[in-house]
């Protein structure tokens, strides 16, 4: 028997290194079958001179060309070679396709897409676009075409979903910079929101207690001092009585999707008078859902007369957030309100307008789906544009079409782009940015020359007095748009007195500002943490950049420590906890455990109006505060036996969130992990684990270093997607990162290499001249 398990243990060890062996090979036979090549030369159809393409140990590239066609071109190669499904998954969402290689899975998703229209919107906004930018793109989709045309390695999900991806167009280009403003503008779904809730019955007013208004007394970007334009004229009132008529054509089980107010961003610019170097000092910190691959990728391009480093759009043909050799730029979401519902009625032949019936424009949409037969939708539009209530469940029994500036036939945002590059100094700045439609973005600027500037872009519509955007009105003519707000009348400023410029999704103007932008903003806990850090020295340094950018310090702690201090605990735990709690500083540092206690704690109030709002967390804690301060009648739940005060229901929260912990209270960190997962192999259990990535991670969602989490888990899926510190005193001194790495293949060792650096708040050098280079490739005309 000794001898046979002997024999049988040989057996099996050489078994297990034939494997090893075979594991080793397949890995390098799988790596070498689907990574690009980085160095040699590369022979492509389409350039007209080589250009050389450098990359830094961590993956950064830098291209050098001899002229900006070849120079975008072989960005499109770049970007082809090291994000190509990422490329791919984008314009298939974009034009309403994933179906056609994942399956029914996606049928509804594709219904939507196709619905609003994102592809012929974007197929339009490229025939509107100037002579130079139509050269920036079709240089682009060549270089991206040319790299297919050689045949090269297919990253792994192509192999694992069988299919080669077909030629690229230009609208391929334009339908991103579509998806990423559908992604930043969320005001459609905060009106239907308040529709379903007047076909409830509510009133305006319990609307506003349950969405509270923009604090008076929160920090703005602008301020009074900065805006030169005439007091605003009187309006009239909101016609509520006609939209709560009309709201009662929805059903009672409206359902909502998404979290807009989770994608946040900051950004601030601080003049030479304030910084210990006597030049600007810009930071940016951009705060998308995380994912694998990252949103962005870092690139210097240069070509004679054109240079941009900073990040990039896989996809898209523009350095988005950077700086050339004399200004830098940064960006944040306006939150503008550039959406509207209109509320049809529909009679035979159409709808009514202005008088007349007025007919639906109609067209099928064809749905390819992998292993189904072809499904096909009709397609309404109106003079509005799309009547979303055919693929939106959550209309009643008359249409909603949506107004949406991001769908009009002319939309130049790309021109804004490529031309901020070129721009030397605010007055080419500010021309570039004319033709900028959406999504609008808050604008930060600095130059070399000393000045700081601000300007928040975009089609803002000219709404009739009496229509505030809160909600549905009337498709009958009597409502639509009077135009668009000039550029000169944009919410901007140059030089401000204070010397510094903060945006962190904040209300963007002062008292005093005639015009409406939005009048939903996210929170003002970022902005005003910002701003004591700013206030709190004289002058500030490169290095108090940084430490800006990873602060933990909580201030929605600071704003419900009063809770905390009259609360009753009830039981010997709870009032152990409520103790560390109070003396705790509100930092929420990953390694400590006070943070788990008071998130927790915290997302149990959230539950507060559950019942009325039929949503298991309400991200308001404005109305959180003042309905425990006013005893709201949410604060009795319906699944208790007792009648249960406000300050029953926050002590009661607080026993909730210590049994949901358990014992030992887990670290923040080991709760709080940023979480970044694949779109489609996080679905297939055996691969989850290979692409996927988690690692702890402090602060929360009003932190400036965010942590915006998932409330029924506290993963974290919002946070810093990008962060960049420019340094006007020495440009080449700037800083910037993403998390994960420039490559989309989790074989790359690029794939994850900037994670940890990500999550210790480190930075790679944003150089064009002296950095490290790893690998030379050299593209060359074909001949």
């Amino acid at each position: 028997m000794r001898r046979f398990l002997r024999g049988l243990g040989r057996f099996l060890g050489i078994l297990l290194g034939l494997l090893v062996v075979a594991g080793v090979v397949g890995f390098f036979w799988l790596r070498g079958a689907t990574l690009a090549q980085h160095d040699g030369r590369l022979a492509l159809g389409g350039l007209s001179a080589p250009v050389e393409v450098l990359r830094e140990p961590r993956g950064v590239v830098h291209i050098k060309a001899e002229n900006t066609h070849d120079m975008f071109f072989a960005l499109g190669v770049v970007h082809a070679q090291e994000r190509l499904w990422q490329m791919e998954f984008q314009r298939r969402v974009g034009a309403g396709r994933l179906s056609e290689v994942l399956g029914k899975a996606t049928l509804e998703q594709d219904k939507f897409l196709r619905t609003w229209g994102f592809y012929r919107s974007a197929e339009r906004a490229y025939q509107g676009i100037s002579p130079q930018a139509k050269a920036a793109v079709d240089a682009y989709v060549a270089g991206v075409n040319a790299y297919l045309a050689t045949n090269p390695p297919l990253p792994l999900e192509f192999r694992l979903l069988g299919f080669r991806p077909e030629p690229w167009k230009s609208a391929d280009v334009m339908v991103w910079a579509k998806m990423m403003a559908y992604d930043l503008s969320g005001n459609w779904r905060s009106e239907l929101q308040r529709y379903a809730w007047a076909a409830q019955g509510m009133s305006p007013e319990r609307m506003a207690q349950l969405r509270p208004p923009y604090p008076e007394d929160a920090p703005t970007v602008l301020q009074s001092e900065d805006l030169k334009l005439p007091p605003p004229a009187p309006g009239e009132s909101q016609p509520a009585r006609t939209l709560l008529a009309l709201a009662h054509s929805l059903p009672n089980n409206l359902v909502l999707a998404g979290d807009d107010k989770a994608r946040a961003s900051n950004n601030w610019v601080i003049s030479g008078s304030r910084t210990t170097t006597g030049k600007p000092l810009l930071a940016n910190d951009p705060h998308l859902g995380l994912g694998v691959p990252s949103v962005w990728f870092l690139v210097d391009l240069e070509a004679p007369g054109y240079r941009a480093i900073g990040s990039s759009f896989p996809g898209l043909p523009a350095v988005v957030i950077g700086r050339n050799d004399r200004i830098g730029w940064g960006v944040t979401t306006v939150g503008a309100d550039v959406q509207d519902l209109y509320i049809l009625d529909q009679v035979s032949g159409g709808y009514r307008y202005q008088g007349g019936i007025e007919p639906f424009q109609t067209r099928t949409e064809t749905i390819k789906v992998k292993g189904q037969p072809d499904v096909r939708i009709t397609v309404r539009e109106s003079r509005y544009g799309p009547v979303i209530s055919d693929v939106v469940k959550s209309a009643g029994s008359k249409p909603l079409a949506l107004r949406w500036t991001a769908l009009d036939p002319e939309d130049k945002t790309i021109e804004a782009f490529l031309g901020l590059a070129e721009a030397k100094n605010w007055a080419e700045f500010k021309a570039a940015l004319s033709h900028y439609n959406a999504p609008s973005q808050n604008f930060v600027y600095a130059d070399v020359d000393g000045n700081i500037a601000y300007m928040a872009p975009g089609k803002f519509p000219i709404r009739k007095p009496g229509h505030s955007g809160l909600m549905p009105v009337p498709g009958d003519g009597n409502w639509d748009w009077q135009g668009y707000l000039p550029q000169e009348e944009w919410p901007q400023v140059y030089n401000p007195k204070e010397g510094f410029i903060v945006t962190a999704n904040n209300k963007v103007t002062a008292p005093g500002y005639p015009h409406t932008i939005s009048l939903e903003w996210e929170e003002p806990y970022r902005a005003e943490r910002i701003r004591q850090m700013i206030l709190a020295k004289d002058k500030l340094s490169p290095e108090d950049m940084i430490a800006m950018q990873k602060d933990l310090k909580s201030l929605l702690y600071d704003a419900f420590k009063p809770v905390l201090e009259t609360l009753t605990p009830l039981s010997e735990a709870a009032g152990e906890w409520k103790a560390k709690l109070l003396a705790w500083d509100g930092v929420a540092r990953p390694e400590q455990q006070e943070p788990s206690v008071f998130e927790a704690w915290y997302t149990e109030l959230t539950r507060l109006p559950k019942k009325e709002v039929g949503q298991e967390f309400w991200e308001e804690p404005r109305y959180i505060l003042s309905a425990l301060k006013s005893n709201d009648p949410n604060c009795d739940q319906p699944e208790t036996t007792f009648a249960e005060s406000c300050a029953d229901f926050a002590a009661l929260a607080l026993e909730r969130a210590l049994k949901r912990l358990g014992e030992p209270v887990p670290r923040w960190g080991d709760l709080h992990q940023a979480t970044f997962k694949h779109p489609v192999l996080t679905n297939v259990a055996p691969l989850r684990r290979f692409v996927d990535r988690a690692v702890p991670h402090g602060g929360d969602r009003y932190t400036v270093n965010r942590g915006a989490y998932d409330p029924a888990n506290f993963h974290m899926t919002v946070g810093s997607s990008y962060r960049q510190i420019l340094d006007f005193s020495d440009l080449e001194r700037s800083l910037y990162i993403h998390p994960m790495g420039q490559s989309g293949s989790p074989l790359s060792g690029d794939f994850a290499n900037l994670l940890p650096l990500w999550q210790r708040g480190e930075y790679l050098a944003m150089k064009t001249q002296d950095y490290p280079v790893q690998s030379r490739q050299r593209l060359e005309p074909l001949r």
